[in-house]
């Protein structure tokens, strides 16, 4: 059985053919020169063929070395990408980190994560864009921008999902004392507007498309699905708005479960319809394809990863996580 090439002697004959002598090669690697010449004679006898005639004068490159040539050079980008890779991920995150995401996202979920990670690298200067227009990361000079459903393929673009929002319909306890707890969708539909609203990019209300859950099997198909559009008491484009609304008692909100823990941890929310949710929307970290991710980029990342680690799974219900927080530790009877 032949043995297999060596990738370092190929990758020597392409620094053979970049410095233009075996010299200058033997130079720039730093091996003696009879070293480059016995490897590249053991390289070309292990192929059968020449790569190289050898002049006075220069070298020639022969149509079988030029062929040869390619996947030399390519074997020598893996391996200065390789060092580059190890050298890139022990570099102290710097420069201008420009981000795009949902203000909601970021007022909500997000505050204590960015601001450790404004605490943790001071050498990164980072510009945050929380306006609701979805930006043009290569035209604007975006390292990354963070989106929810479903992504749009993009050769140009690099994804990795951070996060499953599940979400709900939420209402604060004062407000179903007051009202009642529906029993259906369809209880929402009748009377005086109940509803607080998210309005989409027209200005229009976003119909709901709910779907019943088997509570012993949260994540198995839905046993009914409903699809409507309850009058609006109120209508916005910031969730953050409608959930403080919902928390004041005016109506009820369809908001993401990350959203609300904090308030249904407080007791200042509730779930309405429980059985009831609308499919879980992933959020995206969205960036510029490149070879090498800049460590800024990366380490902002990381950070979200890590912020958002109770939504990892689409199934995590994080409101009843919770809401089992919030309620006081039973005393171990002696």
């Amino acid at each position: 059985m032949e043995s297999p090439l060596d990738p370092g002697d190929l990758a020597l004959f392409a620094h053979v053919v970049d410095a233009g002598s075996f010299t200058r090669a033997a130079e720039r690697l730093s091996v003696p020169k009879s070293t480059v010449s016995r490897r590249l004679s053991a390289l070309e006898a292990r192929l059968g063929e020449r790569l190289i005639r050898r002049t006075t004068r220069r070298l020639v490159v022969t149509e079988f070395g030029t062929a040869v040539l390619a996947h030399a050079r390519q074997v020598v980008a893996e391996v200065d990408g390789a060092q580059a890779l190890a050298a890139h991920r022990q570099a102290q995150p710097s420069g201008h980190l420009k981000v795009s995401m949902p203000a909601d996202l970021a007022m909500l979920a997000l505050g204590s994560a960015i601001e450790r990670f404004v605490q943790d690298h001071p050498a990164v200067t980072l510009t945050l864009d929380l306006s609701p227009r979805r930006v043009d990361l290569l035209a604007e000079g975006y390292d990354l921008a963070l989106r929810m459903g479903e992504l749009p393929a993009d050769s140009q673009l690099g994804a990795r999902r951070l996060a499953w929002f599940a979400a709900g319909l939420f209402a604060s306890p004062a407000w179903v004392a007051a009202h009642g707890q529906p029993a259906h969708p369809d209880d929402l539909l009748a009377g005086p507007p109940r509803v607080l609203r998210v309005a989409g990019q027209g200005g229009d209300a976003m119909p709901w498309h709910l779907d019943r859950l088997d509570a012993a099997q949260p994540e198995g198909a839905p046993l009914a699905r409903w699809e409507g559009s309850p009058p609006a008491r109120m209508l916005a484009n910031a969730p953050a708005l409608l959930l403080q609304l919902a928390r004041a008692g005016l109506g009820v909100a369809l908001v993401p479960d990350f959203f609300a823990a904090p308030a249904v941890r407080s007791g200042e929310l509730v779930r309405v319809l429980p059985d009831w949710r609308p499919a879980p929307s992933a959020a995206w970290a969205v960036f510029p394809e490149r070879r090498l991710m800049p460590a800024k980029t990366r380490a902002f990342i990381d950070a979200l990863v890590a912020a958002l680690a109770p939504c990892r799974e689409p199934g995590v219900d994080v409101c009843a996580a919770a809401a089992a927080a919030a309620q006081p530790a039973e005393r171990s009877s002696r």
